[in-house]
């Protein structure tokens, strides 16, 4: 099945890009994959273009690793979370990757267009620094468990 990897002798860490341009998100993202049991392997950019350049291993970025789930914010500079996502899936090279949204907006018109064009999860940032710690564990957990069993 494409996306898995060969897990017959330990179990593997999941490769996360995550596409965030706020850095206080980031530390408590990265709060949350430090308390996670299986530490994923995590990658950070700040905007679309980066995370385009990062998944078709260009400009800067030739020699990264295929993320296995793609976690990004919606309202970023350059290239936006929801033209990340139709662009993502548009590409062959990297459509089947899994793309799951964790932005402030709770705007219904933004929730459809992110499933419409195929995200695989849709979630509202918490305020509270421990629930948006414990909500990334659980999207990492989920995710760690469905792509990598």
């Amino acid at each position: 099945m494409r996306g898995k990897r060969d897990r017959s002798t330990e179990p593997t860490a999941m490769r996360v890009l995550v596409v965030e341009d706020n850095a206080n998100d980031v530390a408590l993202i990265k709060r949350a994959f430090g308390q996670c049991e299986l530490r994923p392997e995590a990658f950070y950019v700040q905007d679309g273009e980066e995370a385009l350049d990062f998944l078709r291993t260009t400009d800067g970025f030739e020699d990264v690793p295929r993320p296995d789930i793609v976690i990004t914010n919606l309202n970023m500079p350059k290239i936006k979370g929801q033209e990340l996502l139709e662009k993502m899936k548009a590409d062959e090279g990297v459509s089947s990757i899994p793309v799951v949204i964790l932005t402030m907006s709770e705007r219904d018109e933004d929730i459809l267009k992110a499933y419409s064009h195929h995200a695989a999860g849709y979630f509202t940032k918490p305020v509270d620094k421990d629930q948006f710690v414990s909500l990334v564990q659980t999207i990492h957990d989920y995710w760690q468990e469905a792509l990598l069993p």
